[in-house]
């Protein structure tokens, strides 16, 4: 055991296990290989959305024909597997350890290599496979990958199977073959064509054929998504692409800040209609009005629900319980209906798909989903969606944001021990009257008579509390924010002082 190093209560290290100085490993945490280059011994391998950890240190190729193969363990010998990633040589490197791996415990493998993220989700039901892996860049994290698995309908595997899966990892139950039923590999023909078709399906082509738009795409150098121009062209439609080339390491977030200011200059410089950021390998997306201001976050999941709605009145939308109430505010105008779901992908894409009538589901922040298309989020889809729809309702981008409702919604990140996560909850709870809570995803206090509410949200992957305070007045939302934030506060504290007590 290296110096400086610190163990959390129950975690099991195997012996002969080695652990360098200087590492935290989790309470709980069960450490079976050695702990070197790493920070951190994770006491669970999945976090809010799959799989993650920085690249070539946790992520090694090592760690995933392990966690092809305890994937590949769960399922039964023969079974096949869809796998994808993003075109970058680290995903490659990874993908390709992770195949090995699940060739390893007897699974057939339908490699689609470097593939957009939605083209995989809905390719996976009509290939006819058990479930699917794809690996990319971290959305949010440069340096960090994400693997995320999905069921035979392309949507992200529930909890139960998780956790079969970090069991089959953590107690090393892992499968083995004789040569004659090791997995065979595939690569399926005409995937672009499988997508364009099923998209077409799902769009009033006439609509798009009539619009004569200009739009401007940024693929912020994160290709594997830039099938967009084709069939925006193919509508008629006059797309200019920017930043479309190759790159293998990801945009920092300044430089896609830098980069979201220039799409706005370039909109306003070729008069587009509209301009757009795709990024999360053609998941989400950053819209720039006519006028070049950016429409991102909160205002994005009001305007894709405003317009939504405005095509599909009465209908149902599916957003994350952190959402701002400008969704309902909108929903009461069209007579629509709002489903609020736990704060992950997962959920959303299964309230999307198991409820009846639903036209839109997720957020500006982790993307869009229209169930009638595939079960995931699709920004290429969404795109081709809003400008039909503006087509339609003669309005423009810079017209539907002056109708949205004014809502103040903030939010502020509090560090939290895991440990105390629980119990915090549970002190929420116990010190408000049940008709206060929501308790769809963390606690949730409201006010029947408005749409006031606060949300104490804890964070699935990191030692974190989040706080949203919602409101139409500002001061509110202040004063409420600054009130659960010294609550939380005082609370953390007081647990931990009886930790070091005890």
């Amino acid at each position: 055991m290296g110096a400086l190093s610190t163990i959390g209560e129950e975690a099991q290290i195997s012996s002969g296990v080695r652990v360098w100085p200087s590492k935290r490993i989790e309470s709980g945490a069960i450490l079976n290989i050695n702990l070197i280059w790493g920070n951190i011994a994770h006491r669970n391998l999945f976090g809010q959305r799959g799989v993650t950890g920085l690249a070539n240190i946790d992520i090694t190729p090592e760690f995933a024909v392990k966690l092809g193969a305890a994937y590949g363990s769960t399922l039964k010998l023969g079974s096949q597997v869809v796998v994808s990633r993003d075109q970058r040589s680290v995903s490659r490197m990874v993908s390709r350890s992770l195949i090995a791996g699940l060739m390893s415990v007897g699974i057939n493998i339908q490699n689609l290599e470097a593939t957009a993220i939605p083209i995989t989700r809905i390719l996976t039901p009509k290939l006819g496979v058990t479930g699917g892996v794809h690996l990319r860049a971290h959305p949010d994290r440069p340096d960090h990958i994400l693997i995320e698995f999905f069921d035979e309908q392309g949507i992200n595997i529930a909890k139960s199977k998780e956790k079969k899966i970090e069991g089959a990892y953590f107690k090393e139950d892992l499968r083995r073959v004789g040569i004659s039923e090791i997995g065979d590999m595939s690569y399926p023909a005409q995937i672009i064509e499988n997508y364009r078709n099923t998209f077409e399906t799902q769009l009033n082509v006439e609509a798009l054929r009539h619009s004569g738009s200009k739009i401007v795409i940024d693929y912020v150098y994160g290709v594997s998504g830039a099938i967009l121009p084709q069939l925006l062209t193919k509508f008629g439609c006059d797309a200019v692409v920017l930043n479309a080339s190759l790159r293998q390491t990801s945009v920092s977030n300044e430089e896609r800040e830098a980069l979201l200011h220039q799409l706005g200059q370039v909109v306003e410089a070729v008069t587009a209609n509209l301009g757009v950021q795709v990024s999360a390998n053609g998941e989400q997306f950053i819209l720039v009005d006519e006028s070049g201001l950016p429409i991102r976050g909160e205002l994005l999941t009001a305007l894709m629900v405003n317009t939504i709605f405005t095509a599909y009145p009465r209908s149902t939308v599916v957003v994350p319980v952190e959402v701002s109430s400008a969704v309902e505010q909108i929903a009461r105008r069209h007579d629509g209906k709002v489903i609020r779901t736990k704060a992950n992908p997962t959920a959303l894409m299964e309230a999307s798909q198991t409820n009846p009538n639903v036209s839109l589901g997720g957020s500006g922040d982790m993307g869009f989903i229209f169930p009638q298309l595939h079960p995931g989020f699709d920004a290429m889809f969404g795109i081709a969606k809003l400008i039909e729809m503006l087509t339609i309702q003669e309005r423009s981008l810079a017209q539907i944001r002056a109708e949205l409702p004014r809502v103040c919604h903030k939010s502020y990140s509090v560090r939290c021990p895991w440990k105390v996560k629980g119990s915090l909850m549970r002190y929420l709870v116990e010190t408000h009257f049940p008709e206060q809570l929501k308790l769809i995803d963390g606690v949730k206090v409201v006010n029947s008579q408005n749409d006031n509410w606060v949300l104490i949200l804890p964070d699935a992957g990191e030692p974190l509390v989040h706080i949203f305070a919602n409101s139409d007045d500002r001061e509110w939302v202040d004063m409420s924010l600054k009130d659960y934030r010294q609550k939380v506060q005082s609370f953390i504290e007081q647990e931990q002082g009886e930790m070091v007590s005890m």
